[in-house]
């Protein structure tokens, strides 16, 4: 599939998930999720990873282990993903119900030059979650879409991923906190650990 056809911007798919979002735990990936996130609001009870690419499905599944009840979001991109595609067996062998993962696919790799990613040629994301084992899985290309599956995505049993094909542009920064310490005691506190 080409990118050509995908119309959704980025900040407003985040902006739907996150709207009246309750006591939802939010992860964000790599760089452009992190300021997707940051963009809506600054809340203690997201947690953005700035780095370690690969690691935030998997930070979603240690956070939703801890704290089986409240609904953790991972939101993260196809680039860091696809970096961390053998953790989506581990999710689905511990399948946590309480874990969605969306994956801001605009088939880039945003942090290094948009070069495109598998997911510009034939891989999909969704169909490679239901064959690792998640239950419930899907494309997402329209807002018509996105509004049918924001419910799945906040309160069906999962784990659940949605990769939601975005238009292919780049995040612009929003001036927030990165002290990862800063962050990490932060949302320790939300979690009242």
């Amino acid at each position: 599939m080409s990118n050509l056809g995908n119309s959704l911007e980025r900040r407003d798919v985040v902006g739907q998930l996150l709207a009246n979002r309750g006591d939802l735990l939010v992860v964000a990936g790599l760089g452009s999720s992190c300021y997707d996130i940051l963009s809506i609001e600054d809340s203690s009870a997201d947690f953005p990873l700035w780095g370690a690419m690969g690691a935030a499905s998997m930070m979603g599944l240690g956070l939703a282990m801890a704290q089986p009840g409240r609904r953790v979001l991972v939101i993260t991109g196809d680039g860091e993903i696809l970096m961390g595609l053998g953790g989506l067996g581990t999710i689905a062998n511990k399948a946590p119900s309480n874990l969605a993962i969306v994956v801001l696919d605009n088939e880039r790799y945003g942090e290094t030059g948009m070069q495109k990613t598998h997911t510009a040629g034939p891989m999909n994301l969704a169909a490679v979650a239901a064959g690792a084992g998640f239950p419930v899985t899907g494309t997402i290309r329209s807002n018509e879409d996105l509004k049918a599956a924001i419910p799945t995505i906040r309160q069906q049993p999962g784990p659940v991923l949605f990769d939601i094909k975005i238009l292919a542009n780049q995040a612009s920064d929003i001036p927030s906190p990165q002290d990862g310490t800063m962050l990490k005691q932060r949302f320790r506190e939300a979690l009242q650990v």
